[in-house]
This record gives C-alpha cells, structure tokens and sequence, in this order.
C-alpha cells in the first residue's frame, strides 16, 4: 500500500517544524539524564518512570512527522464524480476545479483540501480529512510528553529527596538550574497552548464542524444536524476500535463516503 506524502514548501512552516523538533529533542535528551537516569540509580522512581516518559516521546514525535508528511486530503485535478453525487460538489472559486462539499482552498499550499479544518504553521501542513486525526494524537501525547515533564521538574526539587551523589563536571549538573527552568517554560507553554487546542478540536468533531467553519459562520445547518459522538470520532480516525485511535503507527482506512467512492485511491 502506497502512503502518499505531503510536502509544503514554506520557509515559514520549516521553522516552526523546527521550533517544536527542538523542544521535544531538548526534553527528549535532558530529562531523563537529569532526573531520570540519576533518581532511578539512588531508587527515587522505577524504570517504569523511563519506559513511560521515552514511550510517550516516540507517540508525540511520530504524531508530528506523520501529521507533517500526510496527505491532508488534496483533491485530484480531474475527478470523477457520479451523477448520484454531483449535488454533493461544488466548483472552488479560486482554483476552478471541482471539490465536494466542505472542503477549502489553502492558499499557503495552493490547493484545495477535503474537509479542511485549518493550516497549522506548526505542521507545515493543512489539517484535513486525511490528517485529522494524525493531529490530534499529536495534540494529545505533546500534552502527556510537557504534562510529565512539568511533574518530573516539580518532583525533581520539592518532592523528591536531595541527590547524593553528582558529577559536577558534566555540563548538564554544571547548568542544571539553568537547563530544567527553559524546560519548566517550554512545558508550561506547550501544555497551556495544546490544552487549548485540543479542547477545541473535540469541541468541533464533536458538533461535527471545522475550525474554518466556525470562523465563517456556515455551519448553522450542519450543527443542528448533530450525530453522535462516536460516529463523528469514527469517521476522523477511520475506525470503530476506539484503542486504535491512540496508536499512531497504522493506516487510517476512510469509512464510506460519497466523495470517497468517486475518487478511489
């Protein structure tokens, strides 16, 4: 099975990309060597502690390079489309190409998107139909990864026990102070901001509307039309097994939709 992979050509959008590589290879590298590794060595915590802030990592950095690279759901040139469908699309503005119902013109990738929720500077990517739910896995496991790094740096000076023994020689215990307090910011920035974020990403699946529809007000027909919960989650995360929708390693398989069934992959 061919995975398509999406690739935005944004100066912009690499920085941000950046910006986030770096705080989670930051976090990535000196929690565990200062607190970690040192608090298990003198019995302050168990592996369990490291397997679990290393698992959450690997969630949060495969989220962001999967959501970064996915086809967000970019629409053919020349699609077909069923008469039995044809009232569900509708000619794009900007493009002048056919598009289902719903979807949006990015102007920043140059391309219209199925079901388009936003563009995120922080993915360099659009958030759509195909990476909806790659985004929010990584909305969800930035929270654990900065919610866990803020509760080790708190334990780490007023909870645990003093250290008694350190290697004042290496870099990261001659500037320790320095290194967990740009930790503690980052994790409070992340935390508070993907907190926000995810709230309003469930708040929308949920009513079942995109952030760019609520920013237009045309959602009104939509939103009283409201379905349950766990149809509208379904249909972002591509299945009914609710475990899979925290794993972030499978293929998203669409359930069936009349857009969907007149553009096969």
């Amino acid at each position: 099975m061919r995975v398509p992979f999406h690739f935005v050509v944004d100066p912009q959008g690499w920085f941000c990309v950046g910006l986030i590589v770096f705080v989670w290879l930051y976090n990535t590298l000196f929690i565990p060597k200062l607190i970690l590794f040192p608090r298990f060595e003198e019995g302050h915590v168990s592996a369990a502690a490291i397997w679990a802030y290393y698992l959450s990592s690997l969630f949060c950095v495969i989220s962001l390079l999967r959501a970064s690279t996915a086809d967000p759901g970019r629409l053919p040139e020349c699609p077909k489309i069923p008469l039995e469908d044809q009232d569900q699309w509708e000619l794009c503005s900007k493009c002048n190409l056919m598009r289902p119902k719903r979807s949006h013109h990015c102007s920043r990738c140059g391309h219209c998107v199925r079901k388009m929720d936003h563009h995120c500077p922080w993915i360099n990517n659009c958030v759509g139909e195909d990476n909806h739910w790659l985004f929010l896995q990584l909305c969800f496991y930035t929270q654990i990864l900065s919610g866990y790094t803020l509760v080790l740096d708190f334990c780490h000076y007023y909870y645990f026990l003093p250290m008694r023994t350190r290697n004042w020689d290496l870099f990261v215990f001659k500037h320790e102070l320095a290194l967990l307090r740009m930790s503690t910011f980052m994790g409070i920035f992340l935390f508070g901001g993907m907190c926000g974020l995810f709230y309003s990403q469930l708040q929308g699946i949920i009513t079942d509307t995109t952030t760019i529809e609520k920013m237009a007000n045309c959602c009104e027909g939509i939103s009283r039309a409201r379905r349950p919960w766990q149809q509208t989650f379904s249909e972002v995360f591509g299945t009914r097994w609710k475990i899979l929708w925290f794993v972030p390693f499978r293929q998203r398989r669409p359930l069936s939709a009349p857009h969907r069934r007149a553009n096969p992959v």
